[in-house]
């Protein structure tokens, strides 16, 4: 499988960005994939949050797409953010299982476009 992008956006206010890192590697260990070709992106200032449409820390992305695309109404700044998990609860990082699968599904569409 060919590695997707995967891009961490973080603020230097985020509790959560250590704990993010962390499941975000296992993810990629998880499903074969790189777990050092994360790239960390820090989002300094609002015009670097305007920039990059940030919604708050942390935001992945892979292959450029957010990993749980924000609401209309969501506001771009320097936040914490907040993740829906699979069994409802809310949480300042994402559900690991959307992570997995997101990858996963990244991975299997370059391996389409390349064969």
């Amino acid at each position: 499988m060919r590695a997707p992008d995967v891009e961490l956006l973080w603020w230097e206010g985020c509790p959560s960005t250590e704990r993010a890192l962390a499941d975000l590697r296992e993810a990629l260990r998880d499903t074969g994939l790189d777990a050092t070709s994360v790239h960390m992106r820090e989002i300094e200032n609002d015009a670097d949050a305007l920039a990059a449409a940030f919604v708050g820390s942390p935001t992945i992305l892979i292959d450029g797409a957010d990993l749980q695309p924000p609401r209309d109404d969501e506001p771009v700044g320097l936040t914490c953010r907040i993740y829906h998990r699979r069994d409802g609860r809310i949480s300042p990082i994402p559900d690991p299982d959307d992570v997995r699968d997101a990858l996963i599904r990244a991975a299997t569409r370059a391996q389409v476009r390349t064969e």
